[in-house]
C-alpha cells in the first residue's frame, strides 16, 4: 500500500511550489513550460515504461525490482535539492517516472500474485483508497513544506529509503505454486508456450484509458469550473475538492464491501461518473457543481478498482507483471492527456463545461455498451454451470 502511495506523492507534493520554482528560474528561456513539465513529466515516464517495468519484473522478480526501484526512488526524488540547472531538474523528474513505473507495476502485481478470489479485491480496492487519501495528505504536506522554499518539499522523496529495507525484509518472496486459481483454461499447458493474453487485455485497457481521463477531469479542472463560477476563495476550493477527494474513497469502500464482480460494477460505474459530468455541465451554481463532483467521484472510486481487478483476472502468474504494466501504462496515460483532451473539446464546444458535456455523452455511451456486456455475461454464465453439473 505504502509503495502504491510514491507516485502519487510524485504528482501532487510539488504543485504548490510551482509558482515559488518559476520565480527562481525566471530568467530561464522557457520556463513557462518547464517548471509544469517538471511535475507532469512523470506521469508521461510511468505511463510510457511501465509495460517494460512489467516485462523486468517478471523475469528478474518483483520484490527484487520494487526494492532498488524504491531505493532509486529517494535518490532521484531528491535530486533537486541540489540541481541548480532547471534543465537537470526536469530530466530528473523524468527519471522519478521510471522509478515508479517500477514500483506501481510492481505493488500492484504483488498483490495479485499474494491474494486471491475476493481478499484480492478487497486489497486492490484499498489501494484505490490509499491512493486518493495520500493525494488530499500529500497536497497538503506541500504547501507546508513550501512555506521553507520551494525546494523543501523534495525531502519527502527520501521517505522511501525507510520503506526500502521493511519491503526486503517481511515481504515473502511469491511463488507460482502458491495460487490455484489462476485464470487459465489450459492449466497443464507449460507456461512457455502459452501466448500472452494481448487480446482479452486491449478492451480492457482501452476502457482503463476513457476511465482514467473520467477520472483526472474533474481532479484537474474543479478549480477552474468553480472560478467560472466566481468562487476564487482557496478556502472554500479547496473544501469542495476535498468534499470530492473523499467520494473517490467511499466508491472503493463500496466496491470491497458489496461483493459484486468487476463486470457487474462497471456499468454503475461509468454511468455515475456520466451524470456528475452532467450534473457539472448543467449546474447552476457551485453548490450543484461540487454535488455533480461528488457523484463523479463516487463513480471513479467504484471504477478503478473494478478496472484493475478485471485485468488482473485475465492474468497468469508468469504474465502478471507485463500486464499489470499495461494496464498501469494506460492509466497513467489518461492521467497525462487528460487536461490536453479537456483543453481541445473546450477549444470545440466553446467552454469548460461544454466540455464536460461531452465526457458525460462519452460516459452514457460506455455505460449502455458495458450494460449489454454485463447482460450478455450473465445470460452466458449458466451455461457452463449447467455443463459441469450435469
Amino acid at each position: 500500500m505504502a509503495g502504491s502511495c510514491l507516485p502519487i506523492l510524485g504528482a501532487v507534493l510539488i504543485a504548490p511550489v510551482l509558482p515559488q520554482m518559476q520565480s527562481h528560474f525566471a530568467d530561464v528561456p522557457g520556463v513557462d513550460a518547464l517548471v509544469p513539465m517538471a511535475l507532469t513529466i512523470p506521469a508521461l515516464s510511468l505511463a510510457l515504461l511501465a509495460p517494460f517495468a512489467g516485462v523486468i519484473a517478471d523475469r528478474l522478480g518483483r520484490k527484487r525490482l520494487l526494492v532498488v526501484s524504491t531505493v532509486l526512488y529517494a535518490i532521484l526524488g531528491t535530486a533537486p535539492l541540489w540541481l541548480d540547472s532547471l534543465g537537470a531538474i526536469v530530466a530528473s523528474r523524468a527519471l522519478v517516472g521510471v522509478a515508479e513505473a517500477a514500483i506501481m507495476t510492481c505493488s500492484t502485481t504483488l498483490i495479485g500474485d499474494y491474494y486471491s478470489g475476493r481478499q484480492r479485491d478487497r486489497y486492490l480496492a484499498m489501494q484505490t483508497m490509499c491512493a486518493s487519501i495520500s493525494a488530499t495528505a500529500f497536497f497538503v504536506l506541500g504547501g507546508a513544506a513550501g512555506s521553507a522554499g520551494w525546494r523543501a518539499p523534495f525531502w519527502a522523496y527520501a521517505v522511501s529509503l525507510l520503506l526500502a529495507p521493511a519491503m526486503a525484509a517481511f515481504l515473502p518472496r511469491p511463488r507460482p505454486a502458491d495460487h490455484v486459481e489462476e485464470p487459465s483454461v489450459t492449466a497443464s499447458e507449460p507456461m512457455a508456450k502459452r501466448p500472452f493474453p494481448w487480446r482479452p487485455l486491449a478492451g480492457t485497457c482501452a476502457l482503463t484509458l476513457l476511465g482514467a481521463i473520467l477520472f483526472y477531469t474533474v481532479q484537474v479542472e474543479m478549480a477552474f469550473l468553480l472560478n467560472d463560477m466566481g468562487v476564487s476563495n482557496p478556502g472554500v476550493i479547496g473544501l469542495a475538492t476535498a468534499g470530492s477527494s473523499a467520494a473517490v474513497v467511499i466508491g472503493a469502500v463500496v466496491f470491497a464491501k458489496a461483493g459484486r464482480s468487476p463486470q457487474a460494477w462497471l456499468p454503475t460505474a461509468f454511468g455515475l461518473s456520466a451524470l456528475g459530468f452532467a450534473v457539472i455541465w448543467l449546474a447552476p451554481n457551485p453548490v450543484v457543481l461540487t454535488a455533480g463532483a461528488v457523484i463523479n467521484c463516487l463513480g471513479s472510486g467504484i471504477m478503478l478498482p473494478s478496472l484493475l481487478t478485471l485485468a488482473m483476472s485475465k492474468l497468469h502468474y508468469a504474465d502478471r507483471g507485463r500486464g499489470t504494466g499495461l494496464w498501469t501504462g494506460f492509466f497513467f496515460l489518461g492521467q497525462f492527456i487528460c487536461p490536453l483532451v479537456v483543453l481541445a473539446l473546450a477549444s470545440a464546444v466553446g467552454t469548460l463545461a461544454n466540455a464536460l458535456g461531452v465526457l458525460a455523452l462519452a460516459g452514457a455511451v460506455a455505460t449502455a455498451a458495458l450494460g449489454l456486456a454485463a447482460r450478455r455475461h450473465r445470460t452466458a454464465t449458466p451455461e457452463p454451470m449447467q455443463q459441469t453439473a450435469g
